[in-house]
């Protein structure tokens, strides 16, 4: 079956650094809790893993955002959690804490236990994939996206989110080698992952490295950089005789930026500690950067938006190609109001059309 032809493909050009005609816009988790329609559909999915194991509502709140505002990419709808979810660790959204799996990987008899999950007990996240491209109709193209082999390891042996991740670091000191068998097994189950999302039509992927900023520089490289460049190393760069671009985002990684931006991604996302036009000067515009308004922004009124939104702009400084991507620095509050997200939209388009023209 023909895919459709894509009509807003700025998104993909940006990322490929080629020329357009203003700076492209999305928002890390746009279909998300302030949206009163996702609560709506949430509440009657039941909860958010039939929510997101659901291809109906995964398509639905997926194209929820780009009803309301003019956003020039779609991501899909799921969690950097279903991987280990598919290898029996239990995992499970309780209200007001977030994921938690009923068996973390404590122990070495844990670790011999984990194996890659067969992909088609991943298939409702395909499916979803497939049904999103079709209802997109090539308005704009669609991002699938993992967790990185880090980041989803610390959630593995936790069990739960963390202040200080003082079970997984543990475990890096004192039995460095359990962690590496862990982080090799998900390296190899994201590269399938993410290259099955690419098969069913993801035109774009993302790898979110949340948690690589908590660990020490040199560890940084062994245990979460090394892995990161493992899947992008397996990955499909050409799907429908089109390249598949790939973003690395590592929350807290500006200070690895040459480091990041060499391990063969076509971007990488920034959040909003970094100085962009550092950043751009560190990789000579070797890589697209995606990023970075502070979420928080958005709580400023209109005049704040829209002075942030031009502050982050300006930059990046001028360009002759394209090589930015308008983004939040992490994922937008659950509280913001969707006023703010449409005055973020117009101020980013209108302003940078406005630069690209000059």
């Amino acid at each position: 079956m023909t895919a459709p032809i894509l009509k807003n493909d700025i998104f993909l050009r940006s990322l490929m650094r080629e020329p357009v005609p203003y700076t492209p816009l999305w928002l890390m988790r746009q279909a998300g809790r302030y949206l009163p329609e996702y609560n709506e559909t949430r509440a009657r999915a039941g909860s958010f893993l039939a929510l997101a194991q659901n291809r109906e509502y995964a398509c639905e709140v997926t194209l929820q955002p780009l009803l309301r505002f003019k956003l020039d990419a779609a991501i899909l709808f799921s969690d950097i959690l279903t991987i280990p979810h598919a290898m029996g660790l239990g995992l499970d959204f309780l209200t007001g804490e977030g994921p938690k799996f009923a068996h973390p990987v404590r122990h070495e008899d844990d670790v011999k236990k984990l194996v890659v999950p067969d992909m088609a007990k991943l298939q409702y996240v395909f499916d979803a994939v497939s049904l999103i491209r079709k209802e997109l109709d090539g308005k704009v193209p669609l991002i699938g996206f993992a967790g990185s082999p880090w980041t989803v390891g610390c959630y593995m042996v936790e069990g739960q989110g963390s202040s200080d991740y003082r079970l997984i670091k543990t475990m890096l000191y004192s039995r460095p080698d359990l962690l590496h068998r862990i982080l090799e097994i998900n390296a190899q189950a994201t590269t399938e992952y993410l290259n099955a999302q690419i098969q069913a039509g993801a035109q774009a992927v993302m790898i979110f490295d949340s948690w690589g900023g908590v660990l020490a520089d040199g560890l940084f490289h062994e245990f979460s950089l090394a892995y990161t460049h493992k899947v992008m190393r397996g990955l499909i760069r050409e799907h429908e005789g089109r390249k598949v671009p790939a973003i690395v985002f590592t929350k807290g990684g500006a200070q690895w930026i040459e480091q990041i931006a060499s391990i063969g991604c076509d971007a990488v996302g920034l959040d909003w500690t970094a100085n962009l036009a550092h950043v751009r000067q560190r990789t000579a515009d070797s890589v697209a950067l995606q990023g970075n308004l502070d979420p928080m922004a958005l709580f400023g009124g209109e005049a704040a938006i829209r002075a942030e939104a031009r502050r982050v702009i300006d930059d990046f400084g001028p360009v002759k190609n394209g090589g930015h991507v308008f983004n939040l620095g992490h994922g937008i509050s659950r509280f913001t109001p969707p006023e703010a997200v449409s005055v973020l939209v117009d101020e980013v388009h209108t302003y940078s059309r406005a630069m690209h023209q000059n």
